[in-house]
């Protein structure tokens, strides 16, 4: 140890009261902490959900909050059936369950504020068919988006907007992340000297 690197060391142990250099690492907040914990998040109010309704689909909960990820990563419901080995319209009922209504899902081939009228009413499902004059098996598919609308509307709109700010936070988090290392690596890249003869 030379004379000057002698002076910062006695600096250093009269202003930290410590002759430890190195501090003990924290647990890092990189991108998998974040993802896990929103995950953890997600299935707290899949739970909750499942408690205060009656879920159509099956699929088990660890799958629903793969399912709400990739909802919000905006996957079509044939490549979430994919993801999870699951059809398709098991992944609808799913969405419906958690209240996660694409625009589309709208698009129906009637007035739906007239299905919203007929649905509140209790009007059987023949009855409805026959008053919008479509097949059963269409009014029952937008009977039950306009049910999950409903449930949605009674509950504020909670449980989709708890699940997009979750996944939001996450993504974010995970974005600083990737944007720091990224960020770094080209500063660190900069100094470089790239001087070569050949």
């Amino acid at each position: 140890m030379d004379e000057k690197t002698e002076e910062l060391r006695d600096i250093f142990l009269d202003t930290t009261g410590g002759d430890t250099v190195t501090e003990r690492q924290e647990e890092g907040h990189g991108s998998l902490a974040a993802e896990s914990d929103a995950d953890e998040r997600v299935a707290e109010l899949v739970a909750r959900m499942r408690e205060r309704y009656e879920f159509a689909s099956d699929v088990p909960d660890d799958d629903l909050v793969r399912l709400v990820r990739l909802y919000f990563d905006d996957a079509a419901d044939a490549d979430i059936a994919d993801e999870l080995g699951v059809s398709a319209e098991a992944v609808f009922d799913a969405r419906m369950d958690l209240h996660l209504v694409r625009e589309s899902d709208r698009d129906a081939p009637f007035d739906l504020t007239r299905l919203r009228s007929l649905s509140v009413d209790d009007v059987p499902l023949a009855d409805r068919a026959a008053e919008l004059d479509a097949d059963e098996e269409t009014v029952a598919h937008y009977s039950a988006v306009v049910a999950a609308d409903a449930r949605s509307t009674r509950a504020n709109d909670r449980f989709r907007d708890e699940f997009a700010e979750l996944l939001a936070e996450s993504d974010l988090k995970k974005g600083h992340t990737e944007d720091a290392r990224e960020d770094g690596l080209r500063e660190a890249a900069e100094d470089i000297e790239t001087n070569v003869s050949f």
